[in-house]
């Protein structure tokens, strides 16, 4: 299989296991990819707008439909009196660690059949596509939900 095919299908397969974890926890798959984004620290909207793609409305009706269900909740910004951030609930940040904690356990299951070498290559150059097309950091490493753990 060539790199465009593997990397293609590969997202599917990632994509499909994140939706069955968010249907299990009652979230739509975009409303699992906000709790993982607000769960080191709130943002702004203009920067929620950036890290998920979307367009200032999207993310307006995303997250007007996430504070109804009492996951965020919309806070005055520190820096900017006239902007606002979006934050976890104590319901949102008590779910968003069961969801996130669920789909990193159905993904690890992913590369099972790798032996650890192969895993490790595969996270190695993974990573540095990553890193060299500059995707925010949407889901983060498990040791990263510490505070002053590294970012990447």
């Amino acid at each position: 299989m060539g790199v465009v095919a593997a990397l293609v299908r590969s997202s599917f397969l990632v994509n499909a296991v994140y939706a069955k974890s968010g249907r299990e926890y009652g979230l739509t798959p975009q409303q699992g990819q906000l709790l993982c984004v607000l769960m080191p620290r709130p943002h702004g909207m203009s920067e929620l707008g950036a890290m998920l793609g979307l367009a200032k409305s999207s993310l307006t009706g995303l997250v007007d439909r996430t504070v109804r269900n009492g996951l965020v909740q919309r806070e005055p910004d520190p820096q900017d009196t006239r902007a606002v951030r979006v934050a976890l609930t104590a319901q949102g940040s008590k779910l968003a660690a069961e969801f996130y904690a669920e789909t990193c356990r159905r993904i690890e299951e992913l590369p099972a059949s790798l032996s650890p070498a192969d895993r490790d290559a595969l996270a190695d150059l993974l990573g540095r596509v990553v890193l060299a097309n500059e995707v925010p950091v949407v889901f983060m490493e498990s040791d990263e939900r510490s505070p002053g753990a590294r970012k990447h």
